[in-house]
């Protein structure tokens, strides 16, 4: 071989080391980035990496995966780019059997970098999974008008509840950040129509009922006055009439004790004043001993000051 080859030889030596230098040297350091992790296996043993920077590993026994740890997103019944309608995941049957399509949103972060690579091959479509039976369950569970108006809130509170405790039983390393309702509305127009009536008559009746609130609560204190009045009368009368009573007891119960006494006296003292309670309102007959003469003559015109007794006939 003549001093040329063998020159050539070398120089291309030199250069094969440099390049495996550099491929060794730019192998042995990655980077990590903000809201990214990295997984690094040594001979298959992963270990996780969070602090991001600069960093060294082993060329050729080491491995490494990067993770994006942001919050990301999905939608359930419809598509995101087109914003059109995926009928075969927001269809669904109410407890009352009714049709709804109902829409979803999905954020969702990974938290075990390396529980998500190696715990399952895909984990975001599990999770995917495990939300639309959660929706499916609890959407079912309620009825129609539930689904599309007062009941959202109550919904997605239950669906997430529901996903995360499937979660925790998959251990998948990703957590679910939340899921909202983003349309939900009956499948054709006239059902649509029929909703807003119910909606409509809802607002009216809630509408009467504060008006009928208003009303009793104008009149309440008005009547309350009136049925204090009625009390106290009743409360007076009361009092007035056990006073009477027991005024009526005491003299009865003291004209007994004259009569124990006195018996006869008594006797004669109540004739005469029932007599003096009596006779000015009666009328006296007075008649002939041959019956031909009948005068009528009230009984006070017998008085010796009436103004009557002077008119009286005077009868032989």
């Amino acid at each position: 071989m003549d001093k040329q080859t063998k020159a050539v030889l070398k120089i291309t030596g030199f250069v094969v080391l440099a390049i495996a230098v550099l491929v060794i040297l730019f192998s042995s350091f990655y980077t990590i980035k903000e809201q990214e992790q990295a997984v690094v296996t040594t001979f298959g043993v992963p270990n996780t990496v969070s602090e991001p920077g600069l960093h060294l590993k082993i060329p050729f026994v080491q491995k490494v995966e990067k993770v994006d740890t942001t919050i990301k997103g999905f939608a359930i019944g419809y598509d995101e780019n087109t914003n059109l309608t995926k009928e075969d995941e927001s269809l669904m049957i109410t407890s009352d059997d009714s049709f709804v399509n109902v829409d979803f949103y999905v954020e969702y972060k990974v938290v075990d970098p390396v529980k998500a690579l190696y715990a399952s091959e895909q984990p975001v479509t599990i999770l995917k999974n495990i939300a639309q039976s959660c929706i499916r369950t609890v959407v079912g569970h309620n009825e129609v008008y539930t689904v599309i108006t007062t009941g959202k809130i109550e919904i997605q509170a239950e669906i997430k509840e529901r996903i995360m405790e499937e979660l925790a039983v998959q251990d998948i390393g990703i957590q679910l950040i939340n899921i909202t309702i983003q349309d939900a509305e009956p499948p054709t127009v006239e059902v649509m129509e029929a909703f807003k009536a119910v909606e409509t008559a809802k607002q009216g009746m809630e509408t009467a009922i504060n008006n009928a609130n208003k009303y009793r609560n104008e009149k309440l204190p008005s009547a309350e006055a009136q049925i204090d009045r009625i009390k106290k009368e009743a409360e007076a009368e009361r009092e007035a009439r056990i006073n009477e009573a027991e005024g009526q007891a005491a003299r009865f119960n003291a004209l007994y004790e004259e009569y124990i006494k006195y018996p006869l006296i008594t006797k004669q003292r109540m004739y005469y004043e029932a007599m003096e309670e009596l006779l000015p309102d009666l009328k006296l007959i007075i008649d002939s001993s041959d019956g031909s003469v009948e005068k009528w003559l009230p009984l006070d015109s017998l008085e010796p000051d009436s103004p009557a007794a002077s008119l009286a006939p005077v009868m032989q």
